[in-house]
């Protein structure tokens, strides 16, 4: 096996960069990363106005889920590929792809199809994380990486704050240049996106070294993990509507079950080769890396995707708002990343950080669930505070440690199977967590409406003979006298568009942002029992010594021994 390099100059002979190079090879590579984070917090702060305007924010899971489902099974492709061809034409690929995606999703007419246009988003987007992410692993040795975390950071933290501020901007805009203003969340990605074609092509010379004549493709093996995900994260979203020992269920499992089946079996039989080889399972730390990266992805993703609908929805924050009220989670990760990186640039040691993390994540997430739609903001920012400092030790450590235990040529494998099995358990998070979120909502409202109701501001209010009976406010009043279905009135409505809670009286409104808020409780701590699946998990990881060298120089030093 081979690897690739990268560089606007070339390596020296031992195959290791300067720091300038390294920088100046992170500017294209962080720019393409950045297009993806910065719609990941766009799209994020923007989909309950995006949902409420198609009528469908029950649904929002397909979304997100599809989205999710592409880029999750073309990551491993991405990885793969990258170390036999190289990754410079594939990143670029992937970026030229999302915006395809991103142009598609700015004219869909539905949440079904703008579902359908973010999986092709999606097939971009699997491969933007993986292969910068992979490329550092070639260039920069994994000791040295964590020096390098803080530009990681800044990135990250400055797609945190311009995405709510521009989605919240766009969110806002009835029309903006006679086009729906959501929409332009989706047509921003074209300006960005050429401008990162731009700077990747200047900045990112790859060039690949001799491969084998022969070249096997999994590509049997990613047919049978469509085959297998696809049905099962279907089941996780529609288990609810479907009953979850339907027909339709029932079938989604098995077939699900079968493709998860002939993909193990596929895998074994192309060794080496396969997308994922099973040998990296007979590695101990590699095995448990991965196994904790899907716990910590059901965990993570469930926190992050529910805190902007909780800041939007039992908060009354605008998407501007939302977005800027999760910015304790980001100041956390941003503390926590770089420290630690700083730490294991000097020592060397990465065993103790996913363990403290995944325990600040548990103690995030509880702290998290005792919230409620009348609880006081700084307690709220505390506790993603908490969550922040939890998730931002678990991930960097990960990654590194996975990076150290596989042999140098196979870095962009390593780093695509922890990022995909990561991705597994987000999606797979998203999907149950909204579907236990919408499953016990209406039953919230209900309860929270009989409550209130015994209060004198609502008797108040539903004494008042002013209000017309086919307002918003007269619609609740006739349910909670029964003169409406639940079922098919305003509790059913409410669920679809959430914008209707603002239009009412406030008095009114109170019982549905705290039906919201009691929905997410079983969420946070159904995510914070994973957490602490995570945490036990990563009591069984080994030591592992991080390498003092690159990837590539690893293999130049190899290949010259057994020359």
């Amino acid at each position: 096996m081979t690897t690739n390099s990268a560089a606007v100059a070339g390596p020296s002979e031992t195959g290791e960069y300067t720091h300038r190079q390294v920088v100046t090879i992170l500017s294209g590579l962080m720019l393409g990363m950045f297009l993806a984070a910065l719609d990941q917090t766009i799209v994020s702060t923007s989909i309950r106005t995006i949902a409420d305007d198609l009528q469908g924010l029950s649904v929002q899971a397909w979304v997100t889920t599809a989205y999710l489902i592409t880029a999750t099974i073309t990551t491993p492709i991405y990885g793969k590929l990258g170390d036999i061809y190289g990754r410079k034409k594939l990143f670029l690929f992937a970026i030229s792809l999302f915006v395809v995606g991103s142009v598609m999703c700015a004219f869909a007419d539905s949440m079904y199809q703008l579902a359908a246009f973010r999986a092709i988003q999606g097939l971009g987007a699997g491969g933007l994380f993986t292969l910068v992410l992979a490329t550092i692993g070639d260039i920069v040795s994994p000791r040295e990486r964590a020096k390098y975390t803080g530009y990681f950071m800044a990135m990250f933290g400055t797609s945190s704050v311009l995405g709510p501020l521009i989605g919240g901007f766009f969110a806002g805009q009835d029309t903006l240049l006679g086009i729906s203003g959501w929409r332009w969340v989706f047509l921003v990605n074209v300006p960005l996106g050429a401008l990162a074609i731009a700077v990747v092509v200047r900045t990112l010379h790859l060039h690949k070294t001799d491969r084998p004549e022969t070249i096997r493709i999994d590509w049997w093996g990613a047919a049978a993990l469509f085959v297998g995900l696809v049905p099962l994260l279907t089941v996780a979203e529609q288990g609810r509507e479907w009953g979850w020992t339907s027909l339709e269920s029932l079938t989604a499992y098995v077939v699900g079950t079968l493709g998860l089946v002939a993909f193990v079996l596929i895998e074994k039989a192309m060794g080496e080769a396969a997308l994922i080889p099973v040998a990296i399972f007979r590695i101990r730390a590699a095995a448990v890396t991965i196994a904790a990266s899907v716990l910590v992805g059901v965990a993570m993703f469930g926190g992050i995707m529910l805190l902007p609908l909780y800041m939007q929805i039992a908060k009354g924050a605008t998407p501007t708002e939302a977005g800027i009220l999760m910015l304790p989670m980001v100041l956390g990760m941003m503390i926590s990343s770089i420290g630690s990186g700083k730490f294991i640039a000097k020592t060397g040691l990465v065993r103790p950080f996913p363990v403290v993390g995944s325990t600040l994540i548990v103690a995030g997430l509880f702290l998290l669930s005792l919230t409620s739609a009348d609880t006081a903001q700084v307690w709220v920012s505390l506790s993603m505070f908490v969550f922040g400092i939890g998730l931002g030790s678990c991930l960097q450590p990960l990654l590194l440690t996975i990076q150290s235990a596989v042999p140098p040529s196979q870095i962009g494998m390593a780093t695509s199977s922890a990022t995909f099995f990561r991705q597994i358990g987000g999606t797979l998070g998203v999907a149950i967590f909204l579907s236990v979120l919408f499953g016990g909502l209406g039953g919230n409202i209900s309860t929270a409406i009989q409550a209130d109701a015994q209060t004198e501001a609502w008797q108040e209010v539903v004494s008042d003979p002013s209000i017309d009976p086919k307002s918003i406010d007269g619609q609740v009043i006739a349910a909670l006298r029964g003169d409406i279905d639940p079922d098919s009135g305003i509790l059913a409505q409410v669920q679809d568009d959430s914008s209707i809670i603002e239009q009412m009286n406030p008095v009114l409104a109170h019982p549905f942002k705290v039906g919201f808020a009691e929905s997410m409780h079983p969420v946070f701590l159904l995510a914070g029992g994973v957490g602490i699946l995570a945490f036990l998990v990563l009591l069984l990881m080994p030591a592992v010594e991080l390498r003092a060298t690159s990837a590539q120089a690893a293999v130049r030093a190899s290949t010259g021994q057994d020359e």
